[in-house]
C-alpha cells in the first residue's frame, strides 16, 4: 500500500492537546457532500489560512514531507461526525490528502477508522491518537464513526 503512509506521534503532547481543544471549541457548519448523488454528512469547520492552527499543520507537513512544498496547500478543515454517523465513500480529486486524528484514548472496539477501498479490498487505518495518514487523493475512502463519542479529523489537501 505505497499510496497510503501512516505516521505516529506527529505532534508534541502539548500540541496534540491544543489541537484537540481547538477541535472541541471551534464553530461548525452542516456537513460536506462527498458526491453529487449523496446527501451531506457530518459537520465541518474550515480552518483559516494564516491562523496559528493552519501554520502548525502546514509547517509540520513541510518539515516531514518536503516535496509538499512544491504542491499547493489548497484547503484545511475539520470533519466532525456524531456516533453512528457514516460518511460515503468518495475521492478528493487530484493530489495528496493528509488526515490527522487528535482524539485521546482510542481502543479497538471504539471504531472510527478511515476506510480505503483499493482494487476490491477494504483497508482500515485506525484513528490512533496523534496519528496522521497521507494518501493519494484519488483513492476511494470514507470516515467511520466512533461507537459512543464524536469523531474529529483534521483534513489537509494539497494539489
Amino acid at each position: 500500500m505505497d499510496r497510503i503512509k501512516v505516521s505516529d506521534n506527529v505532534f508534541t503532547k502539548e500540541e496534540q492537546s491544543n489541537i484537540l481543544d481547538y477541535c472541541l471549541n471551534c464553530q461548525y457548519t452542516f456537513g460536506e457532500q462527498d458526491n453529487p448523488e449523496t446527501p451531506p454528512t457530518g459537520m465541518i469547520h474550515n480552518v483559516e489560512e494564516g491562523s496559528e492552527f493552519y501554520k502548525l499543520f502546514a509547517n509540520n507537513i513541510i518539515a516531514k514531507v518536503p516535496q509538499m512544498e512544491k504542491m499547493g496547500l489548497y484547503r484545511m478543515y475539520i470533519n466532525y461526525f456524531a456516533p453512528s454517523e457514516y460518511a460515503y465513500f468518495h475521492t478528493d480529486g487530484e493530489g495528496i490528502t493528509f488526515l490527522y486524528y487528535p482524539q485521546n484514548g482510542w481502543t479497538l472496539n471504539d471504531g472510527g477508522e478511515t476506510q480505503f477501498y483499493v482494487k476490491g479490498t477494504l483497508y482500515g487505518i485506525t484513528p490512533e491518537p496523534n496519528r496522521m495518514v497521507m494518501f493519494d487523493a484519488r483513492l476511494e475512502h470514507r470516515a467511520t464513526p466512533f461507537r459512543d463519542r464524536h469523531r474529529f479529523t483534521v483534513a489537509i489537501k494539497y494539489q
